[in-house]
């Protein structure tokens, strides 16, 4: 049964959607250089990371989750069995959580944890490394997942038993 497996893949949608709004907490934050606590009153503070990686940040995380639940929803459509459902959707749901890691960990690296090295940016560091590795890792298990799917909508088959199968059939 994928139902499971959809349940499974909204929640961890949903936890990264919140990570996502607690992002745009931050870059309202940044926007304003703090928070309003009273009409007119602000508590100043600077958060860490320009305007624009916590703009990234916030819409990134919740596009993410957006995919997730896109894909749990169109699974039964596109009738794919359990087990390969329970495959694409890990696979979707670790892309999610790879792009959220390497999202916030581009706040805190100067090179936007783009490359490993010193780029036109700034310069590499820890961070670059956090976020580069599951980003680059995930970007490209992402495109296979999404193949995948494809594959399955323009798949003529309409047996569940048989959606994504890789054995020949009698």
């Amino acid at each position: 049964m994928i139902v499971a497996v959809q349940r499974s893949m909204v929640g961890h949608a949903m936890l990264i959607l919140f990570i996502g709004m607690i992002a745009g907490m931050g870059l309202l934050s940044s926007l304003i250089g703090g928070v309003e606590w009273w009409p007119g009153k602000l508590l100043s503070f600077q958060l860490p990371g320009p305007t624009d990686a916590w703009v990234r940040t916030h819409l990134g995380g919740m596009l993410n989750a957006f995919l997730i639940l896109l894909v749990a929803l169109v699974l039964p459509i596109l009738q794919v069995n359990a087990q390969r459902a329970r495959v694409v959707g890990w696979l979707f749901v670790c892309t999610g959580w790879a792009n959220t890691v390497f999202y916030w960990a581009a706040i805190f690296s100067a090179n936007r944890a783009l490359t490993f090295g010193d780029n036109r940016f700034g310069a590499s560091s820890l961070f670059s490394v956090i976020g580069l590795i599951p980003g680059l890792v995930f970007a490209i298990v992402s495109l296979i997942a999404v193949f995948l799917l494809a594959c399955a909508a323009f798949s003529s088959r309409s047996d569940d038993s048989r959606a994504f199968s890789t054995s020949k059939s009698i």
